[in-house]
């Protein structure tokens, strides 16, 4: 632990932005323990020039004072939520990710699979909607692209929806990538984003 955060916090002065990925179902176990979550929290808090941004399978109701991105049901979850994910719609993503935004006091980015991204700045929410490809796709490594994408926006200058909109056309190419954990060039985004734009101009 004292490792970790050591290392984290001698980056500060040299990065725009902390990515934390904590995908150990288990509570207190793997790299993000409680204490280095916490300590991570207050980093947030004493950086505010630099974007922490939390991605968590199960504990995410844990963070505060990072931007948070969970999916729609990890959200449901955080918020006391006990049915399952088939029951979630988008406009339930808005009311749990509305909750947690409000605990959490930063931004947060609820995924809701082809139906998009909610995104919310604490006072305000925006459905952000999804890139639709026919099959066959491949899954696996959607959040972290979709993370990849945020966060790259963000530290380029980009407003929370614009950042949702790439994230969304960051992880719609590398779900088409099958059996990999796939990538996606900047002439790939650029090139996702123009053929899309039309469901972006609204927002």
């Amino acid at each position: 632990e004292d490792a970790v955060l050591a290392a984290v916090e001698a980056l500060m002065s040299k990065v725009g932005a902390v990515i934390i990925a904590d995908q150990v179902a288990e509570r207190h176990l793997g790299v993000i323990t409680d204490r280095v979550r916490e300590e991570l929290c207050a980093m947030a808090r004493r950086h505010e020039d630099v974007i922490f941004f939390a991605d968590s399978r199960a504990n995410i109701a844990l963070f505060r004072d990072v931007m948070i991105k969970p999916n729609k049901l990890e959200a449901a979850r955080a918020c006391g939520y006990e049915g399952c994910e088939e029951d979630l719609t988008a406009a339930d993503a808005e009311r749990y990710g509305r909750e947690l935004a409000q605990r959490n006091r930063r931004p947060v980015f609820v995924t809701a699979g082809a139906e998009g991204i909610v995104v919310f700045d604490g006072a305000a929410s925006k459905h952000i909607p999804g890139i639709r490809v026919p099959p066959p796709i491949d899954i696996v490594g959607a959040g972290d692209a979709t993370t990849a994408g945020i966060v790259a926006s963000l530290c380029s200058g980009a407003a929370l929806h614009e950042a949702a909109a790439l994230g969304i056309c960051v992880a719609s190419i590398t779900v088409q990538q099958i059996g990999t954990t796939g990538t996606a060039s900047r002439e790939q985004v650029a090139r996702r984003f123009a053929e899309n734009e039309h469901l972006f101009r609204s927002i």
